[in-house]
């Protein structure tokens, strides 16, 4: 914990921040935090769409409207639960249900074909435990199994009166409460769909409760996320109630793992407010340091003017149209720009640091 309690100590050192970075930090973390969480799950949005949808309000390109709908429930759902935190008062089994309710916003009917077949159908229910036994099939090709329906309500209780007395008692840090919870949780899964992106939001809720900065599994980190569940898995076994009660020393794969993710997070915020330069931009938790003066100076041009044509770009930058030209493929080929036939506009999808 000690390499953890530098950065967090080094981040509190740079607080209270600006208005304006504090105002780039919730918008990048919004984007990001929303564009992963629903990635992991299978949302299909890019990361251009995200940001457009979710800052802007605007739809572009080619996905399922379920997924549109989804990711603007998902930063509801991130919203509501940001407010809830602040309060600070006792975590309770209302509140979890009512998130899932906000991010399924409605009931729905999963249509499902068995062996021989025969056509099969089920309810998914929001806001609502499951009513029916759940279950995954892992990489390594066996199936796991999570509490059944007739003990979920028992241990989703257990689990909160264990989250707000070990919260009391003061005998667990920030972090190791918000790894257990997770992982307690997950070995739960007392829902038919949602369960990881509810993981991950009450992992944040418990962070933000004490004052802790917010972070994001990211999605190209999917398979090491995952690991460190099945590593623990392992070594607490296979039944549920057993994995409902986990100790700390139980999950200590999925707790390294978790206190590292913290620490490079941390670590990204930190970087996100002090280096500050007109080249270094940011992206999807990345910091991005661009060697021509050049396209720094046009992505701010299509910042300030978005309708800017190519030869007002030309005479702007001081270099030929091709050369314009291929600077702008490279930024859209990346996914740094995007401009959309609708608007007839070019939205600048990466973010400036200064």
């Amino acid at each position: 914990m000690k390499g953890l309690e530098v950065i967090y100590n080094k981040w509190l050192s740079l607080l209270p921040l600006s208005d304006k970075k504090q105002a780039q930090l919730v918008r990048k973390f919004t984007v990001e935090y929303n564009y992963n969480s629903n990635h992991i799950e299978g949302n299909t949005l890019t990361y251009g769409q995200t940001e457009l949808l979710l800052l802007f309000g605007k739809v572009s390109g080619e996905a399922e409207m379920k997924d549109f709908e989804e990711m603007k429930a998902s930063n509801v759902g991130l919203k509501m639960m940001t407010e809830v935190a602040k309060e600070k008062t006792p975590l309770t089994e209302t509140f979890i249900r009512q998130l899932h309710q906000i991010l399924l916003r409605e009931d729905y009917t999963v249509y499902t074909t068995l062996p021989g077949g025969i056509q099969s159908s089920y309810v998914v229910h929001a806001g609502t435990y499951k009513t029916r036994p759940n279950s995954v099939i892992t990489r390594y090709g066996d199936r796991f199994e999570y509490a059944s329906p007739e003990e979920t309500p028992a241990l989703m209780n257990d689990l909160i009166v264990w989250y707000n007395e070990a919260e009391q008692s003061g005998n667990y840090s920030p972090i190791e409460l918000a790894a257990m919870f997770h992982y307690r949780y997950i070995r739960i899964h007392p829902f038919e769909d949602g369960n990881g992106r509810i993981a991950r939001l009450m992992v944040n809720y418990i962070l933000s409760r004490h004052d802790w900065p917010m972070i994001v599994v990211r999605n190209r980190n999917k398979q090491a996320y995952l690991e460190a569940l099945h590593q623990s898995d392992l070594i607490v076994g296979p039944s549920p109630s057993d994995g409902a009660h986990a100790t700390l020393r139980d999950i200590r794969d999925f707790l390294n793992y978790f206190k590292i993710l913290v620490k490079t997070e941390i670590q990204a915020d930190i970087d996100f407010v002090t280096k500050s330069a007109e080249n270094v931009w940011w992206y999807d938790g990345q910091i991005v340091t661009f060697r021509s003066t050049n396209t720094t100076r046009i992505l701010l041009a299509l910042q300030e003017n978005p309708t800017i044509t190519y030869n007002e770009l030309t005479k702007l930058i001081g270099i030929n149209t091709s050369a314009i030209q291929k600077q702008i493929n490279n930024l859209i080929k990346k996914g740094y720009i995007q401009r959309r036939d609708s608007d007839r506009q070019w939205h600048v999808l990466i973010t400036s640091t200064i």
